[in-house]
């Protein structure tokens, strides 16, 4: 629409220009696209105000695009037309003002915002710290946002995707909610401040997709859409915070083998 009265209001002003008598430019129309050549754009470019015409702007749209209506221009539709334009107008502005620009955070928020979800950030991988231990009969009830997990060393978990934590970056799970062993347990009220879970972040990926299907019966109204959650694996690596009892490794036993006697075969 905007693009089609650009087009009419050039027009207006051209007949304006090139015609003789500008009495008679009331029972004018329009000009349409295909009749502005090359020479005659070339002219108006260069068109600066004058007393005739002083609302005559060097600013021209391009005409690549042709339309099909070629209705009389009224003044009721004029009105129609910007009444539309000023209500676009209103909603591009508030489409503008919903749009928040990407926030830049400070180590402190950054540093904060983890904390309120259960985890602090140590810094990435190094060759030589050692990710996978012997197993070690202690567990954990750790809380990451709104979820909590069992937990033991080696164990791998998915949970929604953390931010400010990349690939290979160490981590600190300090909402441990519980700790247990063969010999004790111990629970926290609410959480334990002298425990504390250490993991490393192996990857960043998508859930299965789930399918969101609505039908308003009668009404012709269906909508499918697709949802894949965004999650973090995490591999825990450590448990802290709990006397660990030494692993009673069996003794391997050698069978020894045994003689069988030959049976005697009666005469």
């Amino acid at each position: 629409m905007a693009n089609r009265r650009c087009v009419q209001t050039l027009s207006r002003h051209l007949t304006y220009l090139l015609s003789p008598n500008p009495s008679s430019l009331h029972s004018l129309t329009s000009i349409s696209p295909q009749t502005l050549t090359p020479q005659i754009l070339k002219s108006i470019v260069t068109l600066t105000p004058s007393p005739k015409c002083p609302n005559v702007t060097t600013k021209i749209s391009s005409f690549h695009r042709h339309f099909c209506s070629n209705r009389p221009i009224n003044s009721d539709d004029d009105e129609e037309g910007s009444e539309e334009e000023t209500d676009d107008d209103h909603d591009v502005e508030g489409l503008e003002s919903n749009i928040e620009p990407s926030r830049e955070y400070t180590p402190e928020e950054k540093e904060h915002e983890a904390a309120e979800i259960g985890y602090k950030v140590i810094g990435p991988l190094q060759k030589s710290d050692r990710v996978f231990k012997p197993y070690e009969p202690v567990f954990a009830v750790v809380q990451i946002g709104s979820h909590q997990f069992k937990v033991s060393n080696g164990d791998s978990i998915f949970t929604e995707k953390l931010k400010f934590c990349e690939v290979n970056d160490k981590l600190i799970l300090n909402k441990v909610l519980l700790l247990g062993s063969t010999t004790q347990t111990i629970i926290g009220r609410p959480i334990l401040p002298d425990a504390a879970v250490h993991a490393v972040v192996e990857e960043h990926a998508l859930d299965a997709k789930v399918l969101i299907f609505k039908k308003k019966r009668r009404k012709n109204y269906r909508r499918t859409r697709g949802h894949r959650q965004e999650l973090t694996k995490l591999r825990i690596t450590d448990i802290q915070g709990i006397e660990k009892p030494e692993v009673a490794h069996p003794l391997k036993t050698e069978k020894k083998g045994v003689k069988k006697m030959p049976h005697a075969v009666g005469c």
